[in-house]
């Protein structure tokens, strides 16, 4: 199979890609934690394919800077620097109403119909208390929207910022895990006043939360249906920013780690 960027796994042959796609998810969730070493032989054995696409989906993941190549330590986890950490909010905050825009610009039916489908399912899941369904749904309700902007270069950029973020916020000093779409995130550009002692009172409600932020995502598909561009942008800067202020007011509250699970698969690309 030398030279060949597919393995075969149960009859089927598996990309490189895909093999890219669960070592990433693996990183963003932390079942690999920033600094770990990442060795050809040990991922190839834990995704049942050669190291062949293996070693592709590292060099893959080293341009989107998840990985980087150590002399003696070969191909580690990378560890964000909180200066990253910050810039990613900044740009997002930049792209995301951007691409809200372009979307009721040229959006299509099929787009709308999905975006009212997801919203319609968030809804419920988050006034069920269903939070852990929460991710995929908002992950696929971004990546549907940022498709929507009608720019393959604006919808791939905005979707690695998505995953990035949630991969440095995750992993950042005191937060071992990443809440769900809607639920607070910490945020590393934030530094504590070690004297400041948070009210147990203001951690935000995660259910109460995951219901406004896809209320939010509701008005705001309700304007891309419009071609209301301009309320498009409104609705995702005021989302965006509600997102870094939760983001910096976690940073405040300590919180609980917890295990990962292995994910050896990626339903999400």
């Amino acid at each position: 199979m030398s030279g060949d960027t597919n393995a075969v796994q149960g009859g089927r042959r598996i990309s490189a890609h895909a093999v890219c796609a669960a070592i990433r998810d693996d990183i963003v969730s932390g079942a690999y934690q920033p600094g770990s070493r990442l060795t050809e032989e040990l991922l190839a054995r834990r995704y049942g394919v050669s190291r062949v696409p293996v070693r592709e989906a590292l060099r893959t993941l080293e341009s989107e800077g998840f990985v980087t190549t150590r002399r003696h330590a070969g191909a580690c986890v990378a560890q964000p620097s909180e200066r990253e950490a910050a810039d990613l909010l900044d740009i997002r905050a930049l792209l995301e109403p951007l691409g809200a825009a372009r979307a009721a610009q040229r959006r299509t039916e099929a787009h709308l119909k999905v975006l009212r489908g997801l919203v319609r399912l968030g809804r419920e899941r988050a006034q069920g208390g269903q939070l852990g369904e929460l991710r995929p749904l908002g992950d696929w309700f971004h990546e549907t929207l940022a498709q929507a902007s009608g720019s393959p270069s604006l919808a791939a950029l905005l979707v690695q910022l998505r995953r990035k973020t949630a991969w440095v916020y995750a992993a950042a000093p005191g937060s071992r895990s990443a809440p769900p779409e809607g639920a607070a995130r910490p945020d590393p550009a934030a530094r504590p006043d070690p004297a400041a002692r948070p009210d147990p009172a203001a951690r935000p409600d995660p259910t109460a939360r995951a219901v406004e932020s896809w209320a939010e995502h509701g008005a705001l598909v309700d304007a891309v249906a419009r071609r209301d561009a301009d309320r498009a942008r409104a609705l995702a800067t005021a989302h965006t920013e509600r997102a870094l202020s939760e983001y910096r007011l976690r940073r405040l509250i300590p919180v609980r780690t917890s295990k990962h699970s292995v994910n050896t698969a990626s339903g999400r690309n």
